[in-house]
């Protein structure tokens, strides 16, 4: 019987960074529609980015802080992200 080859599930780090640049994209066009005001709507939608990585990264057993990028790193980056914006949204009034 033939056998597959191995197949890693690990990605390489330009698609990685594609990934995050998309949902990036997908997040800030959702939130120019949103009724609270971009601001809000962004840092809500960056801080269930951040509950949604740490789900998939735990399902999916990557290992923080390894080698290669994983969800845990993109978790980071959207935690980042959600800080900046909640900073910026004290700072600017509405």
């Amino acid at each position: 019987m033939a056998q597959f080859p191995s197949l890693s599930r690990q990605l390489r780090p330009t698609q990685v960074i594609a990934r995050f640049c998309l949902r990036m994209i997908i997040l800030i066009a959702f939130a120019a529609f949103g009724s609270i005001g971009f601001g809000s709507s962004l840092a809500a939608l960056l801080c269930m980015s951040v509950i949604l990585c740490a789900v998939i990264g735990a399902v999916r057993r990557e290992v923080p802080l390894g080698i290669t990028l994983n969800h845990w790193d993109e978790m980071v980056a959207y935690a980042a992200l959600y800080c900046l914006v909640g900073s910026i949204n004290q700072i600017v009034p509405a």
